[in-house]
């Protein structure tokens, strides 16, 4: 009998995995996709709007900008979208909350198409304040999708896959990074005329995510637990899962309904003053800022010097910068297939100790090349393998924290404080690189280091495992972990308001 029902069964679950697929896409597409994209394309058109700035500055007061001040608007336009990021990434919270994580995700779109058009036609209108408030534009909308794509991932995704399908978003952005530096080489969008469209081109992203997003449901975990719609609820389920065994899952959520009945959601200070999250905190913080202070955006910096210097001719050293933002993607894909099998604490550790590992040669690389010129070849090899050991961990399972260690009254404030934290992290060291590589020389590398064998002693002591566990699961286990001396069960009884981990 089985094999008479499996021929019927087969079609109807490739059409669920279809759209579990349509899902994804269109949700990284417009989301983590637009942050890779445009960190990378700014790079390709350096001199140009350098120059625009000048010239414009020439024709508006009779004089050129001295060369520092020059220096100083590139560097203004480059943060800026870092400093956007951080907006982002505060709005997002009660974005999600209010409007649902696929509505947020749609409405985003707006500071994409404002930013876009600012781009479009800054040079037209004599106008580099233009490309300022575009770039702080667009670092809105990253901040944004950025927090709320992971969320609305791994709400929708069956507990089987949730890691492997949260850990897109990885993918997506590294797959940004790679398509901003292919766009932004001289044949294409790289002209010197041609950079208004090129920074323009983070329209063609969210007008893909406007007309697939709204194919696809809204996550089932926010039609339940924060809308409180059953039916809808029931609806997103059987167009993820098919018609298949849903009792179990809408058990489970009922479960973590129950679990947060009578509570609102948390605000992002209030994570801090609870000892039941104690844990998920400390956690989300530790390894968030080792994510950002790890020093591989050093790597991505740093390469271009290290590849003229090993003799790549400086015509052909973007072509070797793309390789290194291949390397992540191609790692992401790795990460994206291992997690569920290998799990999530093994992934970091081992990311940050081989991070450790080959930042160390690549110390040592550099102190020798005046005596073994090969070295240099050494460190063009370090810089590829570091980036596939963040490729492999940190870059995918950090992402995936916010959603797993919180519920679902914590989770939108734990996302703005992750959210938060990185851009500022990132802010700084975009910022403090240039000093640090002015001071430090050959010995750059040595903080980041450090960083990385923290991360690693830290996952290894204190992050659980949450592979193949519900949220649910995942939230009594670190209530265990914050209370590990308090008896378990319907005989204890907390004087203050429900935690948002207790059952």
């Amino acid at each position: 009998m089985e094999d008479e029902l499996e021929p019927s069964l087969r079609p109807r679950t490739q059409i669920q995995g279809r759209i579990l697929l349509l899902t994804i896409c269109a949700a990284g597409i417009g989301g983590t996709f637009q942050f890779g994209y445009n960190l990378s394309i700014i790079n390709a058109p350096t001199s140009h709007i350098q120059e625009f700035t000048n010239e414009t500055w020439q024709a508006r007061t009779g004089e050129p900008l001295p060369d520092h001040l020059i220096l100083l608007m590139w560097s203004l336009i480059v943060s800026l979208y870092p400093l956007g990021g951080l907006f982002g990434a505060l709005l997002a919270g009660p974005l999600a909350i209010t409007l649902g994580r696929k509505k947020s995700l749609l409405v985003n779109n707006i500071f994409v198409v404002l930013a876009a058009i600012l781009f479009g036609f800054s040079r037209k209108a004599g106008s580099f304040e233009m490309i300022m408030l575009g770039r702080l534009l667009v670092g809105v909308s990253a901040g944004v999708s950025m927090n709320i794509q992971p969320m609305y991932l791994g709400e929708s995704a069956p507990k089987e896959l949730r890691g492997a399908v949260a850990m897109s978003s990885a993918i997506f952005t590294a797959l940004g990074i790679v398509m901003g530096q292919v766009v932004g080489l001289r044949e294409l969008l790289g002209d010197p005329q041609a950079w208004p469209l090129l920074l323009a081109s983070c329209l063609v992203p969210g007008v893909l995510q406007l007309a697939s997003l709204p194919l696809v449901p809204e996550s089932p975990r926010y039609l339940l637990i924060d809308c409180g719609d059953t039916e809808a609820c029931l609806a997103a389920l059987r167009r993820l899962r098919g018609s298949g065994d849903l009792a179990r899952e809408l058990e489970e959520l009922e479960e973590e309904r129950a679990a947060c009945q009578g509570c609102r959601a948390r605000r992002p200070w209030e994570l801090f003053q609870h000892r039941a999250l104690r844990r998920q905190v400390t956690s989300l913080v530790v390894l968030g800022s080792a994510m950002e202070l790890c020093g591989n955006d050093l790597m991505y910096a740093y390469a271009s010097s290290v590849f003229q210097k090993a003799g790549v001719p400086e015509a052909k050293v973007q072509y070797a910068t793309i390789g290194t933002g291949s390397c992540e993607l191609l790692m992401a894909i790795v990460s994206c297939v291992a997690v569920e099998r290998m799990g999530r604490r093994v992934l970091l550790i081992g990311g940050y100790s081989l991070m450790a590992c080959w930042g160390s040669i690549f110390t040592v690389a550099l102190c020798l090349q005046s005596l073994f010129p090969w070295t240099l070849y050494l460190a063009v090899a370090c810089i590829f393998a570091s980036i596939l050991s963040f490729g492999i961990g940190p870059a995918g399972v950090t992402g995936i924290l916010a959603t797993e260690l919180f519920d679902q009254m914590a989770r939108p404030a734990a996302c703005m404080v992750c959210g938060a934290l990185m851009w500022i992290m990132l802010f700084l060291v975009s910022l403090g690189f240039p000093f640090i590589m002015e001071a430090l020389s050959h010995f750059l590398y040595v903080p980041f280091l450090g960083v990385c064998v923290c991360g690693a002693i830290y996952t290894g002591l204190f992050l659980p495992e949450t592979k193949g566990k519900t949220l649910q699961e995942i939230s009594e286990e670190l209530h265990r972990l914050n209370f590990p001396r308090r008896a378990q069960g319907p005989t204890w009884r907390s004087p203050e308001v429900i935690q948002s981990t207790e059952l």
